[in-house]
């Protein structure tokens, strides 16, 4: 999971852009990057790290340009290598920079395509490469000095084409604009927006609507499934649907954990459906837990906190805080590695142990993946006097890996894989656990926008939208995604042996 924005302004975006970034810091903690371009030139600035690390004042006032996109990056396998920081460049044709949120489930096929047939050379393990060598051929292809609006979305349709997966991209061709566009499936959001100056309208394209509204801009709407939208140098904004079969069907984990609360996706509040999520987590617990007694409701922040709040106000017990977190530690559900992520969790959170002391408490995540975390906290409350640890997740049980850009990689690691229930309660100490169930957080979503017909719950059901994924594919991505391969992952290696493939 990553976060990409970009402007197309009237004066210079750079500050808008890191700004933009800070707001979606959320979304990726690993690498981050900016380019701009003023006239015929290019301006980049990534590196490893978080916004305010990797950007520093001579840096930004080298950022020229009222044209830019930006970039903030999640490493799906694992990688911290600068080399794979966004936003990504291939000078041919015109000079292309481009940012991607997702992941490419052909990329290892189009990276041999590429050198085979394209003639183009990838540097790197980043499907986000691929694409982008994909999109600059397409347009390369149609022959033209000067790419009309036409060429450009012929193009992004090219990339829908060959390209599988999910993907939310913009991308910034030198001296002619910015293309914004989704895969078909509307598998990872982006959205857009505008605002008024005295020297015109300025755009703005981003993953999350909290990225534009905290910009004084004013969100227009999300991009369809499969549709582009095009900002020319003169500030002409057009859209066009660029895929042939497109389907209605986001990502649903978007809602349980990825996006600010503060967010609107696809039209549907975040906040509200989190709140809805808790709610109907309530239910399920009065009429198949009856037996429970609860004395205090406790969300594990911060991700799981409106979940609690209103599942707490259902159930009408306490809620209250019952860890602090350190927020200089960052979300350890991204973390490579089970020893790091174990480690963090005591480093993040600290118990209130007043509050523990003789109770029975009820502890609220958004979903359980690794059980890593969740078994160091439920230990952490017994540690400070709970008599009874609950344990509820706003999610269902996570079995399946995610093949569209969140780490939740070999089936190995996880802990819901090919257990039940109790088992998974025994595994991480609990005196219950309560999933919620698949239907309940379908609807918890669904009422925001009731035109989604579906959601993306591959996680949950192993049923992959894009229909490309079967056990071979899950097999090469458990070996490339487990911790191990992560922890002993070489830096820079490109992304498929072009001398045999």
């Amino acid at each position: 999971m990553c976060g990409i924005v970009a402007i197309a302004g009237k004066s210079p975006v750079n500050q808008s852009l890191y700004d933009a970034l800070t707001m979606l810091q959320h979304r990726g903690q690993d690498a981050a990057g900016i380019v701009t371009t003023e006239g015929s030139r290019l301006f980049l600035r990534k590196d490893n790290g978080m916004v305010r690390d990797v950007f520093h004042t001579r840096h930004m006032l080298r950022l020229a340009g009222n044209f830019g996109i930006g970039h903030v990056r999640y490493p799906t396998a694992g990688s911290s290598s600068s080399a794979e920081a966004q936003p990504f460049y291939v000078n041919s044709p015109y000079g292309i920079t481009l940012a991607h949120n997702g992941n490419l489930t052909n990329a290892h096929k189009l990276a041999g395509e590429i050198f085979r047939t394209d003639l183009r050379h990838v540097n790197t393990d980043s499907d986000s490469e691929v694409l982008l060598n994909v999109f600059a051929h397409e347009l390369q292809s149609r022959g033209k000095i000067v790419p009309s609006v036409d060429d450009v979305f012929a193009a992004v349709s090219g990339v829908h084409t060959r390209c599988k997966g999910a993907y939310a991209v913009v991308v910034m061709i030198t001296g002619y604009g910015i293309v914004g566009f989704r895969d078909p499936n509307g598998i990872r959001p982006i959205i857009y927006g505008e605002r008024d100056t005295p020297e015109g309208k300025e755009y703005i394209i981003a993953s999350e609507s909290v990225a534009i509204t905290s910009l004084g801009f004013r969100v227009v709407r999300d991009l369809a499934p499969g549709e582009a939208v095009f900002i020319s140098n003169s500030g002409q904004l057009h859209t066009r649907q660029c895929a042939d079969n497109p389907v209605y069907a986001p990502c649903i984990f978007e809602y349980v954990y990825f996006a600010r609360p503060d967010s609107i996706i696809d039209n549907i509040s975040v906040y509200k459906a989190r709140l809805r999520m808790g709610e109907k987590l309530a239910a399920t617990i009065r009429r198949d837990y009856p037996d429970l007694h609860i004395d205090v409701v406790m969300p594990i922040p911060d991700t799981s906190r409106t979940a609690a709040l209103e599942l707490a106000n259902q159930l009408n017990v306490k809620y209250r805080e019952g860890f602090m977190k350190n927020r200089y530690i960052g979300r350890t559900f991204i973390m490579p590695g089970q020893g790091q992520r174990k480690k963090s969790v005591r480093q993040k959170l600290n118990p209130i142990e007043l509050e523990f002391a003789g109770k029975n408490v009820m502890l609220v995540d958004d979903s359980i993946v690794r059980g890593t975390t969740c078994r160091e906290i439920i230990q952490m409350a017994r540690d400070a006097g709970a008599s009874k640890v609950y344990f509820a997740s706003a999610a269902p049980a996570v079995k399946y890996p995610n093949v569209y850009g969140i780490d939740m990689p070999a089936k190995a690691e996880l802990i819901a894989h090919g257990r039940t229930d109790q088992e998974v309660c025994d595994l991480i100490g609990a005196d219950a656990l309560i999933y919620q169930k698949l239907d309940d957080l379908i609807a918890a979503a669904r009422e925001g926008n009731p035109d989604i017909q579906q959601f993306d719950c591959s996680v949950f059901t192993g049923e992959y939208i894009t229909g490309d994924i079967d056990e071979r594919y899950l097999d090469d991505l458990q070996a490339s995604r487990n911790d191990q391969a992560k922890i002993g992952k070489g830096q820079g290696a490109t992304i498929v042996d072009l001398a045999n493939g």
